[in-house]
């Protein structure tokens, strides 16, 4: 007699991504409430909801997450009567970032409250890239496909190697800085200096697996990228354009060879880069594009909406 398909409760968008390429997604009971991927999760009961008050910059942002974490309050909280009446038997989240998601004391708190003591809580922590792929297939352990794992995580390699493979016949490897956050700044880390190697590029400041630090204007000043990728962590492209603004009072824009030459790119970071889950080989392709436009212009035309580029006046070109 076969075993029912377990009942899933993912609490981050990257979980609800890989439940989801796992072909499991009709087996979801309830996400987070920043899940909107792919198609069909928005429509699921949310359990968890941000206690921070709505805002509007970054700077407003990143003061209202640190006074939160200073008085040792939970940016976010689980809706304990929605995750009881959904009955989960798989709880999907993590304990990298209490900034990104639920802690995960919060996930254990909440299901020993619950009435049923077998849940299954399946904790990620990615930090580097082959950490992404061993979360994908310890998701796909337990829910019992681990045959889908294995495919799915052999697929995103090969495209991996491939965007490598096509980014070593650059004659030249730009070097790169990501900017993680507008106000303060804070450069790209964890995955993302491995993603520059594989695109044909030098990553600035950070190496694998480090958290992102936030660098001081002098710090900033001594740099000089040849290419810059604005991609906020959780801010879509549209809401990123709005600080435009900003990049000049928070960065030595009159002084980046990057911007001098056009070569400053906005992406939308929270669909790509900052998600742990198969779309970080997108994020791969969208950064190889923007490394090396002339080896990867099919890749700048299919993520097209995602990225712009914009010039030293702040004006804005397609990617």
């Amino acid at each position: 007699m076969s075993t029912p398909p377990a009942r899933i409760a993912s609490l981050l968008p990257s979980a609800t991504e890989i439940v989801c390429i796992l072909e499991a997604q009709a087996d979801l009971v309830g996400v987070s409430h920043e899940c909107d991927f792919p198609r069909g999760v928005d429509g699921l009961p949310v359990l968890t909801r941000a206690r921070l008050a709505p805002v509007r910059s970054s700077k407003d942002i990143d003061r209202e997450v640190r006074e939160a974490m200073k008085d040792a309050l939970a940016v976010y909280e689980i809706e304990l009567e929605r995750l009881e009446s959904a009955r989960p038997d798989v709880i999907v989240t993590q304990d990298l970032c209490e900034v990104c998601a639920v802690s995960f004391d919060d996930v254990c708190s909440a299901v020993n409250k619950l009435a049923r003591q077998d849940v299954r809580i399946v904790n990620l922590h990615p930090t580097r890239l082959a950490d992404i792929w061993a979360d994908i297939a310890r998701v796909g352990q337990a829910l019992g496909r681990d045959a889908v794992a294995a495919r799915v995580v052999a697929g995103l390699r090969e495209r991996v190697n491939a965007i490598a493979q096509r980014a070593e016949r650059a004659a030249h490897k730009p070097t790169v800085l990501s900017i993680e956050w507008i106000a303060p700044v804070m450069i790209g880390a964890m995955w993302m200096p491995e993603l520059m190697t594989l695109a044909g590029a030098v990553p600035l400041v950070t190496k694998p697996g480090e958290h992102a630090p936030t660098l001081s204007m002098a710090q900033l000043a001594a740099l000089d990228p040849e290419v810059v990728l604005v991609k906020p962590c959780g801010l879509a492209l549209a809401r990123t354009l709005e600080e435009l603004p900003v990049l000049r009072d928070s960065l030595p824009w009159s002084s980046w060879r990057a911007v001098r030459e056009g070569r400053v790119y906005v992406a939308d970071g929270n669909a790509y880069f900052n998600r742990p889950g198969p779309r970080i080989v997108e994020s791969l392709e969208i950064l190889a594009a923007c490394a090396h436009p002339e080896l990867f212009e099919d890749f700048r035309r299919a993520h097209a909406a995602s990225v712009v580029r914009i010039d030293s006046g702040l004006a804005r070109h397609p990617f």
